[in-house]
């Protein structure tokens, strides 16, 4: 399915909002040249800050898009910003009359500055799979070709799918519509400034985002992605920053496994927390049965198609660190792109390297055959995993409860750390972000319907503490290695574990000692909840972190729902 123009969309041009109007016109104006990503190429090599790397570009990619085959991979260096910037962002229909006035006429400024400069503009599909595309358009300023260059790089280019997409019935959906100014100047103190007045624009509801001040890829990618996320929410699909894998067994050695037939699991995380790790595993640490298949849908994002039961991708490419990527790692024959890379001279040649040398924060556009043999569509999940490093949570546990499944997930938390320079009290405060989406702009109430729905639909729900369990306190912690984590998630996926009910939490459950051990011996003696060091302090930290977690909701935009509201909370209380 495609996203439909403005024309087809609006019935009324008075229904679309002034934000898209400004954008619209923008597209539209005759200076703005189109161009292909060979031009974006060209352009790229010459723009300040990027140096042309000696490193090659991988070769299929080239030859997909019919680029140079002496393309290298472009290293775009970035200044004092090398990351996201949440403070920047607006919410445009959060906004009050006034405010929304102001952030029109500010818009108009700023669209009017950019047209004393030499403007470009490229097109996109969101999107790989047939039934789920968006288009995109991407205007900015030919000093900001890098961006664009990387942009196309990390979506598909229009020409790439043009016949599949032109070839889809329309889906009721407007084009996305990005809008980026690096040379943004206003003296407003209404907007984030760190040297500089830096804008993130976003209006939901009629797909447009503008980055003003604003030079950091990721704002472009992820910017697009969310209105991509909550193109499909809006449709009534559910929207995941995760990863997902599809294992089949009907091709194991042991045709015991055959009947299991295909079977997917998804992971949402933090950073940090074992999402990439648990998703792009080759055999979960060799715990899989011989002879299996697997293929990936991405490692990052993608969307629940609950009326066709389907998981669909959005982008071809991943948009990953490499501060753990040394030289000579395998990795980096996949590499398209770099940004905030150190550049050294060996042998002659400019060498980009990783490890976060020059600055925090490296990333790298690779392409998604990193990951191996990958799809764009897979089966509906099985399994639906929240990591989290809460040290008051047993290794895995089981929420049969959807209520309880979809609480942990909208309370999905994180917590500050003593490098972080807080107080003690600090320390003991959840960080929330739920679903580990920091990119949703919609009510987090469609967000828990959506899942409610996944879980109403066969799919179940998983917890994994990725931190340490309590052992004598919160700092002394019994290790979950990750050897242990993966074995779990094949043992959930080839249904080998019994359950009993974990007595402190209603609807959780944890493994019983028969199942476990045989799989792990002395598992369940190591992590018995009944089992943990000074208990009276352990269950008092397990009451309080759960009571953080139904503050959190109670004061979420939940209150909209309030039956809902009243199901997850009920489920968050320790016995």
């Amino acid at each position: 399915m495609a996203s439909k123009n403005s024309s087809e969309y609006y019935s009324s041009y008075k229904e679309m909002s002034p934000i898209r109007a400004i954008a619209e016109t923008l597209m539209n104006n005759h200076q703005v040249r189109k161009v292909n990503i060979k031009e974006a190429y060209e352009l790229a090599k010459n723009q300040p800050g990027v140096t042309v790397s000696d490193m090659p570009m991988y070769d299929e990619f080239i030859k997909l898009h019919d680029l140079p085959s002496d393309t290298r991979v472009l290293v775009d260096n970035h200044g004092n910003i090398v990351g996201r910037t949440a403070k920047a962002r607006r919410f445009y229909h959060r906004l009050n009359g006034s405010q929304k006035n102001k952030l029109e006429g500010d818009f108009r400024e700023a669209v009017w500055q950019m047209q004393h400069y030499p403007l470009i503009k490229a097109e996109a599909i969101l999107g790989m799979d047939k039934d789920l595309m968006i288009k995109a358009t991407f205007i900015t300023t030919e000093t900001d070709a890098a961006n664009v260059y990387n942009w196309l790089l990390n979506f598909a280019p229009y020409e790439q799918l043009k016949d599949q997409y032109e070839a889809s019935p329309k889906l009721p959906i407007q084009d996305i519509i990005l809008i980026a100014f690096n040379e943004w100047t206003c003296d407003d103190p209404f907007y984030n400034n760190v040297g500089a007045p830096q804008l993130a624009l976003v209006d939901e509801k009629h797909n447009v985002i503008a980055n003003l001040g604003m030079r950091y890829f990721g704002e472009r990618k992820k910017g697009t992605l969310t209105l991509a996320w909550t193109s499909g929410i809006r449709i009534g699909m559910a929207a995941c920053h995760g990863g997902i894998k599809e294992i089949d067994f009907g091709t194991c050695e042991d045709s015991a496994f055959h009947g299991l037939g295909k079977r997917s699991i998804a992971f949402y995380g933090l950073s940090g927390t074992g999402k990439s790790s648990h998703t792009n595993s080759a055999d979960n640490g060799g715990t899989l049965p011989k002879g299996f298949s697997k293929v990936v849908l991405h490692d990052d994002a993608f969307q629940i198609d609950l009326e066709n039961q389907l998981c669909r991708v959005w982008e071809p490419t991943l948009f990953d660190k490499t501060d753990s990527r040394p030289l000579g790692h395998p990795d980096w024959k996949y590499a398209l792109a770099l940004m905030n890379h150190l550049v050294v001279d060996i042998d002659g040649k400019r060498t980009p390297i990783g490890l976060d040398v020059r600055n925090s924060n490296g990333r790298a556009l690779l392409d998604r055959a990193l990951l191996g043999k990958y799809v764009n569509r897979c089966a509906f999940p099985k399994a639906l995993v929240w990591l989290m490093k809460d040290s008051v949570l047993p290794p895995v546990i089981k929420c049969t409860d959807k209520y309880l499944a979809i609480a942990m997930g909208a309370a999905l938390m994180t917590q500050r750390n003593r490098a972080e320079n807080v107080t003690e009290e600090e320390l003991n405060k959840l960080v929330f972000e739920p679903f580990a989406n920091p990119f949703r702009v919609y009510e987090l109430y469609r967000d828990v319907e959506a899942f409610l729905k996944v879980a109403d639909n066969g799919a179940e729900f998983y917890c994994f503490n990725s931190r340490g369990y309590w052992k004598e306190s919160d700092e002394v912690l019994e290790s979950i290695p990750l050897q242990t984590s993966l074995t779990m998630q094949t043992a959930i996926l080839t249904d080998k574990l019994e359950w009993e009910a974990w007595e402190m939490l209603p609807g959780a459950m944890i493994p019983t000692k028969e199942s476990v051990n045989a799989i792990l011996p002395g598992y369940y003696e190591k992590y018995d909840p009944k089992l943990r060091g000074n208990m009276d302090r352990y269950h008092g930290l397990l009451k309080d972190r759960f009571q953080q977690r139904r503050d959190y909701l109670m004061s979420s935009d939940l209150q909209e729902k309030p039956e809902v509201q009243a199901e997850l909370i009920k489920t968050l209380e320790i016995k």
